[in-house]
C-alpha cells in the first residue's frame, strides 16, 4: 500500500510538464488534456513496471509521446467534419432507381414490334443517323421517322408516362432528330 501511495504522490508534480509537452505535440488544448489523462491512466496501470531508480519524468513523457503517435496512426485518415458538410458532399444518392428504370425500359423495348424497336435501338443506343437506320432496315427515311415516333409513343404508354416537352426534346434529339 505504501508503494502505491508513494507512486501516486509522484504523479501530480509532473502534470504541468506533461500538459505543456502534449500541447506542443497536438496544438489543441482539449486533445492535449485528453492525451495527459491517457498517459496518467497508462502509467497507473503499468505502475508495477516502473522502477524507482529510473527517471519518472522520462518514463511519463515516453508514454505520452507513444500514445500521441499511436493516435496519429489510428486517426490519420480521419477528417474533422463538425457540421457534416464534407460527408454530405461525398455522399451519393442510391442508384437503384436508375437500374430499375433501365431494366423497365429494356423490357418495354423488347415488347415492341421489331419494326419499332430496331430503329429506336439503332438510333438511340448506337448513334445511327436516320439515313443509316433506313439503309440498314431497307426502307425510306420517312418510314424510319414514323417507326421511331410510333415506337416512342408505345414506350411511353408501356412505361405509363406521358411525353412532356422536355422528354420529347431529349428523346427527339437522341432518336428522332439524330444525324440525317
Amino acid at each position: 500500500m505504501t508503494e502505491r501511495h508513494s507512486f501516486h504522490s509522484l504523479l501530480p508534480p509532473e502534470m504541468r510538464g506533461l500538459r505543456h509537452f502534449a500541447q506542443r505535440l497536438t496544438g489543441d488544448s482539449h486533445r492535449a488534456e485528453d492525451l495527459v489523462q491517457v498517459t496518467m491512466m497508462k502509467a497507473w496501470a503499468k505502475r508495477d513496471s516502473f522502477r524507482p531508480d529510473t527517471n519518472l519524468r522520462a518514463w511519463l513523457f515516453t508514454i505520452l509521446r507513444n500514445s500521441f503517435y499511436s493516435d496519429l496512426r489510428k486517426y490519420r485518415h480521419e477528417v474533422e467534419d463538425v457540421d457534416g458538410l464534407r460527408a454530405a458532399a461525398l455522399s451519393e444518392e442510391p442508384c437503384q432507381d436508375h437500374v430499375l428504370a433501365l431494366r423497365e425500359l429494356i423490357v418495354a423495348i423488347g415488347d415492341l414490334p421489331e419494326q419499332q424497336s430496331k430503329p429506336l435501338v439503332m438510333m438511340g443506343a448506337y448513334g445511327f443517323s436516320q439515313h443509316e437506320a433506313a439503309m440498314e432496315c431497307g426502307c425510306t427515311v420517312g418510314t424510319i421517322k414514323s417507326r421511331v415516333s410510333r415506337g416512342r409513343l408505345a414506350l411511353c404508354s408501356a412505361l405509363g408516362r406521358e411525353m412532356n416537352g422536355h422528354a420529347q426534346a431529349a428523346f427527339g434529339a437522341s432518336v428522332a432528330g439524330g444525324r440525317r
